[in-house]
């Protein structure tokens, strides 16, 4: 699992080397310092060698000052090489989510990628840093104050055959436990994202319901299910600090305890002392930062887990092998097309479908809600990939055309509209990028985008805000629609993308559609209204994922009973506003 990860780690070899020698480099100079400690005490200060006492101190200090600049030359390449490890991972992530089809997305849920793109990522790149640091240091510390205790008094080193044991039983134990409970604890927090989400999207309707309190309540759980999952993990872990501490003072207790008899019995000399008693805290100390390093690799492992199924996820929608790269024209073509969004479902959300469009053409769809009027277009720029049949777009299977190709030939307006942070024109021009303002302005006036632009400060240079907060629902629809043409594309699809705007405005923009520019386009119109599609070429009336009726307006009229009912129930709620 970690091998996957270290691809990531290629462009950051170097600091990681230098890391590694700064942390070596340090760690010596560290363990000289109470050498050069003893000889003060033994030699300088017992002999009263004044000049051999301040010869020494300055030869500590300098050693202190190099051991100093290393320490900070160590955290400046581990922090360049976690931090851009970190960066790795995101980015590797976010493409490898750009590939991901709905159904992919759906099986993780965005609050889930969020957390794994963040707090995930922000976990292991801290266990990078500190791991560098300690991993190396912490071992090298450990093995060589050791062997210098030992050299000193190896007697007195036997204590650490006490006191090692217990520190590694303790600290294994609380990492066999402890792991787990991160992963749970990670889950709760994608939990706790989705609500927060879903609560900031949808604050207008919790307002319009009034529903503040129990908004509040459903975070207090999952905020309440987070704290329970945190203290649960968090609580064994913090019990390794009091251990370790008693483990220490134990030891330094018994260290002081043996070898001041030893003093006094003259086996020993206190300078001596003084260096072991140093050798002996740097080997504690070494083992708790060990312990703290594992601590946190434990918790970046479960992370690890969560990035690695992202990246090990197969996009179940890709491009062929040798995939064709324009499409011809705007002909449609659905044969014997099944449809469902789960492969365990028992029925099918479109079934049979069989529908042929000449390139040009413009449908209109009408049926209920839950008809699979949105199903059945989503897989025309293969948002979706069929069950069983095929969609032919341009005579070709949608599954030869490369994916690019395909979706940049079919403009879709998708039931919510979603603009994107920054002015009318940068989101506009993601139907174009190279976009003329001559073109901008032609397609805004197609799409009745031009009577409310004009009146906004800044005009086509305002900021929208994100997800376009600064302007109304039929206002966001007519933008939508504008960067749609943009793309001047084989095949417009409209997903009930006029439902916000008045009759008027909606005329306005089909009759925009009858222009030169649009007249080899195939328009799909999917709409509630009838008077949206009643002059449409073809209009397909759709029932429980089946096509009911399929005809002109006067064909279905007189024989769908379905089409005709809407069509009447309309046409009363007009005699009624008269």
């Amino acid at each position: 699992m970690i091998k996957k990860l270290m691809p990531y780690m290629e462009k950051y070899k170097k600091p990681a080397i230098f890391a590694v020698v700064f942390a070596i480099l340090e760690s010596i100079l560290e363990l000289t310092i109470p050498l050069i400690m003893a000889k003060i005490v033994d030699v300088g200060i017992t002999n009263g060698d004044t000049a051999y006492t301040i010869k020494m101190g300055i030869l500590m200090v300098t050693v202190a000052l190099i051991s100093l600049s290393c320490g900070l030359s160590l955290s400046k390449f581990a922090a360049e090489v976690g931090q851009g490890f970190g960066a790795e991972l995101r980015l590797a992530q976010y493409k490898k989510i750009q590939t991901y089809s709905f159904k992919n997305i759906e099986k993780f849920s965005t609050a889930s990628l969020i957390t794994r793109l963040t707090t995930d990522v922000t976990s292991i790149q801290n266990a990078v840093t500190l791991g560098i640091k300690l991993l190396v240091r912490a071992p090298m510390m450990l093995i060589f104050a050791a062997i210098f205790a030992v050299m000193i008094n190896a007697k007195l080193a036997m204590v650490f055959l006490v006191s090692i044991p217990v520190l590694s039983f303790t600290v294994a134990t609380i990492l066999k436990t402890v792991g787990p409970r991160f992963g749970i604890m990670q889950r709760h927090i994608d939990k706790l994202n989705t609500v927060v989400q879903e609560n900031l999207i949808g604050i207008r309707v919790v307002k319009a319901f009034v529903r503040d309190k129990k908004e509040k309540e459903k975070f207090k759980a999952e905020n309440d299910s987070l704290l329970n999952a945190s203290e649960r993990a968090f609580g064994l872990v913090v019990l390794n600090i009091p251990v370790m501490q008693l483990v220490m003072f134990s030891s330094m207790i018994a260290i002081y305890w043996f070898g001041g008899h030893m003093i006094f019995d003259g086996i020993m000399e206190v300078g001596m002392l003084t260096s072991f008693v140093a050798y002996s805290f740097q080997i504690l100390m070494s083992l708790m930062m060990l312990a703290m390093v594992l601590m946190m690799l434990s918790r970046s492992i479960a992370s690890v887990k969560r990035i690695v199924e992202v990246l090990d996820e197969e996009a179940d929608i890709i491009d062929p092998a040798d995939p064709v790269l324009e499409v011809a024209n705007g002909s449609i073509e659905f044969k014997n097309v099944n449809f469902k969004y789960e492969e365990e479902s028992k029925e099918n959300n479109l079934e049979g479908i069989n529908l042929k469009i000449n390139s040009g053409e413009t449908i209109g769809i009408i049926g209920g809600t839950g008809s699979a009027k949105t199903s059945l277009v989503q897989l025309i720029p293969r948002l979706y990939d069929t069950t069983e049949g095929e969609v032919l777009v341009g005579g070709v299977n949608v599954k030869d055309y490369s994916l690019d190709a395909l979706r940049d030939s079919v403009a879709m307006v998708l039931q919510k509209n979603t603009l994107f942070s920054g002015s009318i024109r940068e989101n506009l021009k993601w139907g174009k990028a190279d976009a003329s303002h001559e073109e901008i302005e032609t397609v805004c006036e197609a799409a009745c985008a031009d009577e409310f632009i004009g009146r906004l400060p800044g005009q086509y240079e305002m900021d929208l805000g994100q997800g376009g907060v600064n302007v109304s629902g039929g206002q966001r629809q007519r933008l939508c629609i504008a960067r749609a043409l943009l793309k001047t594309p084989k095949v417009l699809i409209l997903d009930d993308s006029t439902s916000a705007v008045d009759t008027a405005t909606d005329a306005k923009i089909r009759a925009s559609f009858k222009s030169e520019e649009l007249k080899d386009t195939t328009k799909i119109i999917i709409a509630q209204r009838i008077n949206s599609v009643c002059e449409a070429d073809k209009i397909i009336v759709m029932d429980d994922g089946k096509i009911s009726a399929m005809g002109t307006h006067e064909h279905v009229m007189a024989n769908s009973e379905i089409y005709r009912d809407v069509y009447e129930s309309q046409q009363e709620g007009v005699g009624l506003s008269e």
